[in-house]
């Protein structure tokens, strides 16, 4: 049976999810209000002891307060100006939805929508969605949401509460005309498929190819399909990329006076795509233990846990399978390549740097933006409070496989033509600054 396939089967056992009859519901609690660690659920526990005030003003309620209480850096804000969102009604090419992101939050507002969407990552359950009613009262509430499960519980997030970028040809008025033939949410797609229905600010085509309207060549980039608009309905893909390109003032696209900032910068939108899969897959590896595990205590089987692989008996195939799907998206071997220098136009790229854990100078959040995201492939979601959550047994899976494929003993197809100085950098960094990673190693070393 597929990973899917089973996801279907076990869901079809319960009236709906959450029902307690559900298999799923019973090892993972999405649903359970008990014991939930994410961001938002904390900010609740502080403003419930007078700890923290909302703040809220005219323009944009209670947005400013939020990112601030969040930690949300607003050089995040992504615009995406198609309706298909639960604020939808707000949401046009001239009052774009603002989204706002961190390593473990995101935030969605839209002038003069009556809420704030918010999803947060719980370390046990994953994401997790939340409104904030915009009005101003004494005692706000933050409510946790399961109507957006409709959506976001789905194949686009790998079958687990998730999240996930759209790429959608668009009218004027914002209504969604279709989906980008190809586009996959997160780092896999090329520029040429991302960004329909947002707007991007920042240069991603080398200035003498864009001025002349030319295809560009080896190292001048590729054109993106941000920042344009559908005017043929039979056929939306036809629009003219070049118009689209390398713009740094997205003020005369829309009202942007009305937002925090001008901006929606490339390289934001860039990491946002990697963030939200690495997250999906985290929760896909995180549910697909649990669920294996208690498989196998019903059955009472014994399992050697150094000898998982993906030709394992089920179900300790299922965290080999899931084990090895993170670790090509974490590893980047998937990543569409890019062809030329991409700048932003805010402080995004420069904060986003500093907050990485460094060793000998180098980070996981060092951003290359030239051939790839990152200078060094590996997620900075490894550092995660999501990816420490993992269970052990998943944990142990994942460290295994990392000292093979690092060390340059693993040479299948996925990771043959991985360069030996990433295999190493990516070493070198982890073992200085992921603490359990090096304890893993040491314990190995001296079996």
């Amino acid at each position: 049976m597929t990973l899917f396939g089973l996801f279907t089967a076990l869901s079809a056992l319960g009236q709906e999810q959450g029902d307690p009859g559900d298999p799923r519901e019973r090892v993972i609690h999405y649903r359970s209000p008990e014991n939930l660690a994410d961001p938002v659920t904390r900010l609740k526990e502080q403003l419930a002891a007078g700890k923290r005030k909302l703040r809220f003003e005219p323009k944009r309620g209670y947005l400013a307060w939020l990112l601030d209480a969040l930690h949300v850096p607003l050089s995040s804000q992504a615009l995406v100006f198609s309706k298909t969102s639960s604020q939808e009604e707000q949401t046009s090419p001239r009052t774009p939805r603002a989204i706002y992101f961190s390593q473990d939050v995101y935030v969605g507002w839209v002038p003069g929508c009556p809420q704030i969407d918010l999803a947060a990552m719980d370390p046990q359950r994953g994401v997790i969605f939340y409104t904030l009613e915009q009005c101003a009262d004494p005692a706000p509430v933050l409510t946790r949401r399961f109507d957006c499960l409709r959506c976001h519980e789905s194949g686009r997030t790998l079958q687990v509460p998730g999240l996930f970028v759209r790429s959608t040809y668009t009218r004027a008025d914002g209504t969604p005309l279709a989906t980008v033939r190809e586009f996959v949410s997160g780092h896999n797609s090329p520029l040429a498929q991302r960004w329909a229905g947002w707007y991007v600010s920042g240069t991603h085509i080398a200035a003498r190819a864009c001025a002349a309207g030319q295809v560009p060549g080896p190292g001048d980039g590729e054109f993106h399909l941000g920042n344009l608009i559908s005017t043929n309905t039979d056929n939306p893909e036809l629009v003219n990329v070049v118009a689209g390109a390398n713009r740094t003032d997205l003020r005369p696209l829309f009202d942007a006076p009305l937002y925090l900032s001008p901006h929606s910068d490339i390289v934001a939108l860039l990491v946002l795509e990697h963030q939200v899969r690495m997250h999906n897959l985290i929760t896909l590896a995180k549910y697909e233990t649990r669920l294996a595990l208690a498989e196998i205590g019903a059955t009472g089987s014994s399992v050697d846990w150094n000898d998982l692989r993906e030709d394992s008996p089920w179900p300790q195939q299922r965290i080999a399978q899931a084990g090895e799907r993170l670790l090509e998206y974490m590893l980047l071997r998937d990543e569409a390549p890019l062809k030329g220098q991409i700048t932003g136009t805010t402080a995004f790229a420069a904060e986003f740097q500093r907050l990485g854990s460094r060793a000998r100078g180098r980070s996981l959040r060092d951003l290359d933006l030239r051939t790839r995201l990152f200078k060094y492939p590996c997620s900075y979601l490894i550092y995660g409070s999501s990816f420490d959550a993992l269970p052990a047994e998943m944990k142990n899976y994942l460290w295994r496989r990392l000292d093979n494929i690092l060390t340059g003993r693993e040479q299948s197809e996925t990771y043959r033509d991985m360069p030996q100085n990433d295999r190493l950098a990516v070493l070198e960094i982890l073992r200085e600054t992921k603490p359990e990673f090096a304890a893993w190693l040491r314990q190995s070393s001296v079996r």
